[in-house]
C-alpha cells in the first residue's frame, strides 16, 4: 500500500490517488461532441439525437457534457431520465416528455396516461412538440416503457419544429437502426489507447506510468466505465499512489474484483440461469475456442444446443462477443468478455473446485492436442489459436497451476518450472510466482520439492516480494539443507541475506550478521559464511565480513563458482575502506564463462552501479559492452545512475520515482542510499528544493541499517541553497563521523569537498584546508577520476591556483558527464581561469540536464560578464517557470531571494510580472498551476 505520508515527493503534488480522483470530465469524446453540438445548432438539422454505445461507453457522462456545453450558450435543457423498473408503467416517459415540453403539470396527460389511453398521449405528445421550444435530453432510455416507446417511433421527427430538440442516449450500438427522417445517430465508441491513458490522467490528476497505463487499458479494452471502476476499486483498496505528479499502482497488486453492483455484473445477473453457469465455465475455457461449447456442455450437464443459446443472450447483452473463425469471417472461431475486467470478476466468483475442475479440462484437452500435433503433420491448428504464443503458454500455465492435483502431476510440475522459467512475471508481478508455487505442491519428492521451492524463492525475489524469498529460503536452510548441493547452499544464503535487506528488515539483518545465527543452521562453513560476510557488508561493517572472509577463506575458495559471491564481497569491503586494487583487477568477470548466466549478470550488474557510484561513467559502459549487455537490460537501479551521469534526468526520474514509490531503492554498491541521494540531486538543481528535502527524509532509518552519508551530502546542498550554511555543516559533519565509525573512504570525497567549500566561504581557512588536506587523501586512495575532479575544484577555490582549475576543466571534459562539465566550467569562469564563453557551454549543459535552478545562477552571471544570453524569450520562460516551481515548492519570498541569490524586491516584482503575463491572481493558484497539467511549463507561452 502507498500511503501519502510514505510519499517523498508530496511536497509538490504526492498524494494518495484517491485524494485527486476527479470524474465526469469528458475525454476522447471532442469530435462526437462538437457533431452533436453542430447537429442541435443547425436549424435543418436531426430533430431528435439518438447517443448510442455498448454498456459503460459512457453515455450519460456524453450527455452531461453536451447539456452542459448548450446551457453555456444560454439555452434551456430539459434532463429526463429513465431507470430500471420504468418498464412496468405504460406511458410513464411519454407523460414525463409532455410535462418536460410544456414545463407545467399536463393534468390531462396525466390522466390519460392513467387510464392507458394511447391515443390521447400521442395527440398530447405531438401537441407539446409543436408548440414549445425546447430541448429534452433523455437518459437510459432503453429502460423506459414500449408504450412510449411506440408512440415516439410513430412521430415523423422531420415534421418537428425546429425549435425543439430531442436528445435521448440507449444501450447498444444500433448497427441495424434503419434510418429515419429528422433523426441522427451517434455511436460513442471505446477509446482509443492514448484516449485511454489521458482519461486515467484525468481521474487521479496525475500522468499514469507505463506499467499503470498499459494494466488499465489491457483490463478495460478502453471502456470509460471500467477505467472507472478499475480506478474506483484500486483507491479504495489503496493501491494506488502519486508520486511527483506520476501514478503508480503498487508492486504486485492484485486485479481487484468488480462488485455485485457493477453495470456488467447486474446485466449478467438479469440474463438469469444457465447463462451465469455459462459465462462462469467460458471465464476459463473461452481461449480453446468454439470448442469451448461442447466442454462447457459436459462441465455444466447442459446440452450443447443449449450453451449456445445461452452465449447467443450473452453476446447480446454485450457481456461476451463473437470472434472469427482462423480460416473464415463467417465461420465462429470462439467468444471472448467485451471486458477483460468482468470475465477476471466473473471467473473469481466461482468457487476453489469449480476453478479447479474447469482449469482440468481445460488442460487434458490441451495436452490431448498437444500429444496429438506430436504424432501428426503438425498442420493442425493449435487448440488456443485466438491467443498469441506468449500468451497461449501463459493461460497453459494459468489453468495447470489452477487444476493442481486434478491433472497428471510430473507433467503438470515440469511443465509450469518451464513457464517460469520461459516467461517473465506479468504485470501483477503473480504469474511467475504463482506457476513455481504451484510447481512446488505438486512435486512429491523431497529431492525434487527442495530446487523447486528454491525456484520459487528466486521468483520472489526478482518479482519484488521479499517477504517470500525470505521465508522459503530460511525454510530449505533450516530443515533440509541436507539433500541441496553445498553450492546452491551458498546461492540460498545468499539470496536470504540480500531479500533481508531489500525487505529493509535492518534487525533482522543484524541477526543475520552474527555467528550464533549461522551456527544454529548447522551448514556447510561456505554457505554460512558467504550469507553472514554479505549481512556484514550490507551493513557497512567492512573490518569484521574481511576478516570472516579470511578466517574461512580455505573453506570457499574451493572452485571458481564457490568463490564467485565471497570474492565479490571482499572486493567491496576494500573498495569501501579505500583500497580499490582488488575490485579494479575484477571488472574483466574472469569467472562469467563458468558461474552461469544469471550469475554472470548479477555480478556485471552490481560493477556497472558500483562504478557508477564512483561517477565513472566510461568504466560502466565499457564493462557492460564487454559483457554483452545494452543499458536497456539493466535493472532499475543501474539504469537511473546510467541516465543521469550522462545528464538525461527525465529519464533518470521514471525509474527513480517508481523504486521511491515502492521502497525499493538500494543498489548492489558500497552506498545503499545512491538513488535517494541522486534523486535529490536532481530535485535541487531543477528547483525542487522542498520536494529534493522530503525524498532524502523520507528514507532515513534512525539509528537503523547502513550509513547515510551520501544523505548527509545531499541535504547539506539543500541546507546551502536554503541560506544555512550552520545546518549544512552539522549534515556534513554527521555524515563524515557515520563514515568514520565504519572506516569507510569511497564516497567521503563528496562530503570533504562540500565541507572545503563552506568552510572556506566563512573565512575558516585552516579547517578548510585540514578538509582538504583529508579530501586529497581520499582521492589518492581511490584513485577516480571524480575523487580527484572534486580536489582539484575544492583545492582552486580554496588556494586560488589556475593549474588546478585548468586541470579540472581537462578532466571534466574527458569524463563526458554533462552536469559535471557544467559546475566546472563555471568554476573556472568564476575564477577568471578560463574565457567567459565557458559560461555559455556551462549554460547549454545545464539545460541539456534540465537543471533550471543553475541555468538561472548561469543566466545571471553571463549578463554580468556581458555575454548576450540566447533565446530572450525563452529565457524569461524559464525563469518564470523557476519562479513558480519554487512558489509551488512552498517556498516563501524571503526563501526564494535566498535561493536565486535576489533580493526580496526583486523577487517581489518578478512574482507581479509573472501573475500579469499568466492572468494567475495568487500564489495559490500558481501552485494550482504547476501541479495540474498545465505545470510550469505552459505558465507563460499564450502571454
Amino acid at each position: 500500500m502507498i500511503l501519502p505520508s510514505d510519499d517523498p515527493w508530496s511536497a509538490h503534488g504526492g498524494t494518495a490517488a484517491g485524494a485527486g480522483l476527479s470524474s465526469g470530465h469528458l475525454v476522447g469524446r471532442e469530435r462526437e461532441l462538437a457533431d452533436v453540438h453542430g447537429w442541435l445548432g443547425d436549424s435543418d438539422g436531426p430533430r431528435l439525437v439518438l447517443v448510442r454505445g455498448r454498456r459503460g461507453v459512457g453515455r450519460t457522462v456524453f450527455l452531461h457534457a453536451v447539456t452542459e456545453r448548450l446551457r453555456a450558450e444560454g439555452v434551456f435543457v430539459r434532463a429526463v431520465g429513465c431507470v430500471p423498473g420504468d418498464d412496468a408503467r405504460p406511458f410513464l416517459l411519454a407523460l414525463r416528455l409532455v410535462m418536460a415540453l410544456e414545463e407545467r403539470r399536463n393534468a390531462g396527460a396525466v390522466r390519460a396516461a392513467g387510464r392507458g389511453d394511447g391515443a390521447a398521449m400521442a395527440a398530447l405528445l405531438r401537441t407539446a412538440l409543436a408548440r414549445t421550444a425546447s430541448v429534452v435530453v433523455i437518459d437510459d432510455i432503453q429502460h423506459a416503457d414500449a408504450d412510449s416507446l411506440a408512440l415516439l417511433g410513430g412521430i415523423d421527427f422531420a415534421e418537428v419544429p425546429s425549435g425543439v430538440r430531442l436528445v435521448a442516449s440507449a444501450v447498444g450500438r444500433g448497427e441495424a437502426a434503419r434510418p429515419r427522417r429528422g433523426v441522427r445517430t451517434m455511436v460513442l465508441p471505446r477509446l482509443a489507447p492514448d484516449e485511454t491513458t489521458a482519461m486515467v490522467a484525468r481521474r487521479l490528476a496525475a500522468t499514469p506510468d507505463t506499467g499503470l497505463a498499459r494494466r488499465v487499458r489491457d483490463l478495460t479494452h478502453g471502456l470509460p466505465g471500467a477505467v472507472d471502476a478499475l480506478l474506483t476499486a484500486w483507491t479504495r483498496q489503496g493501491a494506488i499512489g502519486v508520486t511527483d505528479g506520476h501514478a503508480f499502482v503498487g508492486v504486485r497488486t492484485p486485479t481487484p474484483v468488480l462488485p455485485d453492483g457493477d453495470r456488467h455484473l447486474r446485466a449478467l445477473a438479469a440474463l438469469g440461469e444457465p447463462c451465469r453457469t455459462v459465462a462462469g465455465a467460458l471465464s476459463i475455457l473461452w481461449p480453446l475456442g468454439a470448442r469451448a461449447v461442447e466442454l462447457i456442455a459436459a462441465s455444466a450437464g447442459l446440452s450443447a444446443d443449449e450453451v449456445r443459446a445461452a452465449v447467443r443472450e450473452l453476446v447480446d447483452a454485450e457481456v461476451v462477443e463473437g470472434l472469427p473463425g482462423p480460416n473464415s469471417a463467417k465461420a465462429q472461431g470462439g467468444w471472448t468478455f467485451a471486458v477483460p475486467l468482468v470475465a477476471h470478476a466473473v471467473r473469481e466468483r466461482l468457487g476453489p473446485l469449480e476453478r479447479s475442475r474447469l482449469s482440468a479440462t481445460a488442460v487434458e484437452t490441451l495436452w490431448a492436442d498437444a500429444d496429438e500435433a506430436d504424432t501428426s503433420s503438425g498442420l493442425r491448428q493449435p487448440t488456443t489459436a485466438l491467443l498469441g504464443d506468449v500468451d497461449a503458454m501463459a493461460y497453459r500455465a494459468d489453468r495447470i497451476a489452477e487444476a493442481g492435483t486434478l491433472v497428471e502431476r510430473d507433467r503438470a510440475a515440469r511443465e509450469l518450472t518451464a513457464a517460469a522459467e520461459r516467461l517473465h512475471s506479468d504485470a501483477e508481478g503473480r504469474g511467475m510466482l504463482r506457476w513455481c508455487r504451484a510447481a512446488g505442491h505438486l512435486v512429491e519428492r523431497p529431492a525434487d520439492r527442495v530446487p523447486a521451492l528454491q525456484r520459487y524463492a528466486v521468483a520472489a525475489y526478482f518479482a519484488g516480494d521479499f517477504a517470500t524469498a525470505r521465508t522459503i529460503a530460511e525454510s530449505i536452510l533450516r530443515n533440509r539443507p541436507d539433500i541441496v548441493d553445498p553450492l546452491e547452499l551458498q546461492e540460498i544464503a545468499t539470496l536470504l541475506t540480500a531479500a533481508t535487506a531489500n525487505d529493509l528488515d535492518w534487525a533482522a539483518l543484524s541477526r543475520l550478521a552474527t555467528p550464533r545465527w549461522w551456527d544454529e543452521l548447522r551448514l556447510p562453513v561456505a554457505a554460512a559464511a558467504t550469507g553472514r560476510a554479505l549481512a556484514l557488508c550490507l551493513l557497512a561493517r567492512w573490518h569484521e565480513a574481511l576478516d570472516l572472509l579470511a578466517q574461512t577463506e580455505p573453506a570457499w575458495d574451493t572452485d571458481v563458482r564457490a568463490r564467485a559471491n565471497p570474492t565479490c564481497f571482499r572486493d567491496a569491503a576494500e573498495l569501501a575502506l579505500g583500497r580499490p586494487e582488488r575490485f579494479r583487477r575484477s571488472l574483466a568477470i574472469p569467472e562469467a564463462p563458468h558461474i552461469g548466466p544469471d550469475h554472470a549478470y548479477t555480478l556485471t550488474v552490481t560493477k556497472f552501479d558500483e562504478l557508477l557510484n564512483g561517477g565513472d561513467l566510461q568504466a560502466a559502459e565499457t564493462l557492460l559492452a564487454a559483457q554483452g549487455l545494452t543499458p536497456e537490460l539493466l535493472p532499475r537501479s543501474g539504469r537511473f545512475l546510467w541516465h543521469h551521469l550522462r545528464g538525461e534526468w527525465d529519464d533518470a526520474l521514471d525509474p527513480s520515482r517508481w523504486m521511491l514509490a515502492n521502497k525499493q531503492f538500494h543498489t548492489p554498491a558500497v552506498d545503499k542510499y545512491l538513488i535517494p541521494a541522486r534523486t535529490a540531486a536532481i530535485l535541487l538543481a531543477r528547483g525542487r528544493v522542498t520536494s529534493a528535502r522530503r525524498v532524502i527524509d523520507s528514507v532515513r532509518v534512525p539509528g537503523e541499517g547502513p550509513p547515510e552519508h551520501s544523505l548527509d551530502a545531499a541535504e547539506a546542498e539543500v541546507l546551502r541553497t536554503l541560506g544555512d550554511p550552520a545546518g549544512a555543516e552539522r549534515s556534513l559533519r554527521r555524515g563524515l563521523a557515520a563514515a568514520d565509525a565504519h572506516d569507510q573512504v569511497a564516497g567521503t570525497d563528496e562530503l570533504w569537498s562540500s565541507l572545503t567549500e563552506l568552510l572556506a566561504r566563512e573565512g575558516r581557512t585552516a579547517e578548510a584546508a585540514a578538509c582538504l588536506d583529508r579530501l586529497e587523501r581520499v582521492s589518492v586512495q581511490m584513485g577516480t577520476g571524480r575523487a580527484r575532479l572534486t580536489y582539484l575544484l575544492a583545492s582552486a577555490r580554496l588556494r586560488r591556483q589556475d593549474g588546478d582549475l585548468r586541470e579540472a576543466v581537462e578532466l571534466a571534459r574527458s569524463r563526458g558527464q554533462p552536469f559535471e562539465t557544467a559546475v566546472t566550467l563555471v568554476a573556472a569562469s568564476d575564477a577568471g581561469t578560463g574565457p567567459p564563453t565557458l559560461l555559455r557551454v556551462a549554460y547549454d549543459l545545464f539545460g541539456q540536464c534540465g537543471a533550471a535552478l543553475e541555468r538561472f545562477h548561469t543566466r545571471v552571471a553571463m549578463r554580468t560578464a556581458g555575454i548576450t544570453v540566447p533565446g530572450r524569450r525563452q529565457a524569461t520562460v524559464e525563469s518564470e517557470q523557476l519562479l513558480a516551481t519554487l512558489i509551488a515548492e512552498g517556498l516563501t519570498n524571503r526563501h526564494i531571494s535566498t535561493v536565486l541569490r535576489l533580493t526580496e524586491d526583486a523577487v517581489a516584482n518578478r512574482l507581479s510580472r509573472l501573475f500579469a503575463r499568466t492572468g494567475l491572481r495568487s500564489r495559490t493558484e500558481v501552485v494550482t498551476a504547476v501541479l495540474t497539467d498545465h505545470r510550469a511549463r505552459g505558465l507563460t507561452l499564450d502571454a
